[in-house]
């Protein structure tokens, strides 16, 4: 049994490194909402019970991806006639079923999710913040990297730190999104290419509810500028065929296939490789289970340079879940090249107090 450290302690131990760098898991946003944030994907929350129809549609594709799923109806909406040109009641069917998965997007997003910061208390977010700031202000910050979808991140970062504590430490949040140059007064600021992608501190590897594709170009959408519940910004954003941009694909080889096809998410997944190649580097997983449907991004670390992995353990060390964790952990480190040796170690997720006393 390995030994289980405090969070404080994997901080101290981690000042020998130049850089520390934090990826976050679902646990992160479970620590903060547990009664809504324990699911895997948009896809296993929603409620098909009103249309079945279309959920065999992700199954004959093979995704999880609704934009994949209402591209692939409105497509086969327009060629159906040609092969069936004297059934015009499929076509119909499946144009309902296009608008019907729009709207269930939708809805499934604001089931899962608080409808804007307000709804979170401050006491939370300032207690995420000291959390954040051992990654995104000292002279140790480097990068947070997040798998998660929901704005939890987000909102930390852009809510201000507790009035009465001295100790307030501005954290570093460029995530290379800024104004668009065609239009500076909209009311979403829009991702500034690979270039302005070098200094950015904060990356959603797998998309987010907020990053929204327009075609010609990736939105993100804030609350600052807009104002309006989560919920009214996706039900207009996807009214102008604007999807919300996010990996919910099943397989690690499905998810690497998305991430390699979008601009943004590739070059989120190259500054995590770059970062994991710099021997003098550390990371810190935070509420993450070590899935094999991340193994993408695992692997990266585990055929990385850095020379230590600090992964959190939520609970008694003993459970069957955090063997688990463990054993994927030591799976990583093996993966090293015997030039780079990989050193875990284990920290109390719960002595981080990421979002504070309930």
């Amino acid at each position: 049994m390995p030994n289980i450290i405090s969070f404080e302690e994997a901080i101290a131990d981690s000042r020998q490194y130049s850089k520390r760098h934090l990826l976050l898991g679902n646990g992160f946003s479970i620590g903060c909402r547990a009664d809504i944030f324990h699911y895997a994907s948009l896809y296993g929350e929603a409620d098909f019970s009103g249309i079945p129809e279309a959920q065999n549609i992700f199954e004959a594709l093979d995704t999880q991806d609704f934009e994949v799923a209402i591209k692939a109806l409105e497509s086969g909406a327009k060629i159906f006639p040609i092969y069936v040109p004297n059934d015009s009641s499929n076509v119909q069917i499946m144009n309902a079923h296009a608008l019907a998965l729009k709207e269930l997007l939708v809805t499934t997003i604001a089931k899962n999710h608080p409808p804007n910061p307000n709804a979170i208390e401050d006491h939370k977010f300032w207690a995420c913040r000291k959390f954040l700031r051992h990654f995104l202000a000292s002279d140790k910050g480097g990068h947070v990297f997040t798998l998660n979808y929901d704005l939890l991140l987000y909102w930390a970062l852009m809510h201000g730190d507790n009035p009465f504590d001295r100790g307030v430490v501005e954290l570093k949040k460029n995530d290379s999104f800024g104004n668009d140059e065609d239009d500076p007064e909209a009311d979403y600021v829009v991702w500034q290419g690979e270039t302005a992608a070098h200094s950015a501190n904060v990356h959603f590897l797998h998309g987010a509810l907020h990053l929204f594709d327009s075609g010609a170009e990736l939105q993100k959408y804030t609350w600052v500028r807009k104002g309006n519940p989560l919920v009214e910004q996706a039900r207009t954003a996807i009214e102008e065929n604007k999807f919300p941009l996010f990996v919910a694909e099943g397989s690690s080889i499905q998810k690497k296939n998305k991430i390699r096809h979008n601009a943004y998410l590739y070059q989120c997944f190259k500054v995590l490789t770059s970062n994991a190649e710099t021997g003098t580097h550390c990371f810190f997983l935070f509420g993450h289970s070590l899935a094999e449907n991340d193994s993408h991004i695992l692997n990266r670390l585990g055929r990385g340079r850095f020379k230590k992995l600090y992964v959190g353990i939520f609970g008694n060390a003993e459970t069957p879940e955090n063997q688990k964790v463990i054993a994927r952990s030591n799976k990583i480190a093996a993966q090293r090249n015997y030039k780079y040796p990989l050193e875990v170690s284990f920290f109390d997720s719960s002595t981080a107090n990421v979002w504070g006393s309930s």
